[in-house]
């Protein structure tokens, strides 16, 4: 497998173009607390390569908490025989890192933070 490690910066202007989707393969709990915008939810503990939205024209980006577990999720495509190869180099950690936006539930009123929809 030709395991490609794009950084956040990159995915997010990809994300932006519509030039990609991107894939959060980390739980439901963390999904529903933080996630990237436009980001669907493909939890590792349930993930079937098979179901990924496979998309001619457009990038499909795996991404987790750290890329640990997005490795994981691209070694069990390559296994399906599933041809996605791209994954968020740090994940989440990486991209609140490069100081790029995330949507979040602020815990003290439960209201959804989107810098995007501001």
């Amino acid at each position: 497998m030709s395991l490609r490690e794009l950084e956040p910066k990159d995915v997010h202007e990809a994300i932006r173009a519509g030039s990609a989707v991107i894939i959060d393969v980390r739980e439901p709990r963390e999904y529903a607390t933080e996630r990237l915008h436009g980001a669907s939810l493909y939890p590792l503990s349930t993930f079937d390569p098979r179901a990924l939205p496979i998309d001619k024209t457009r990038d499909v980006i795996l991404h987790c908490g750290s890329g640990k577990r997005s490795v994981d999720a691209l070694k069990r495509c390559e296994k399906a025989g599933v041809p996605i190869t791209a994954h968020v180099k740090g994940g989440l950690m990486a991209w609140k890192a490069a100081g790029l936006p995330t949507v979040a539930i602020d815990p003290a009123t439960g209201r959804v933070i989107d810098p995007q929809k501001a």
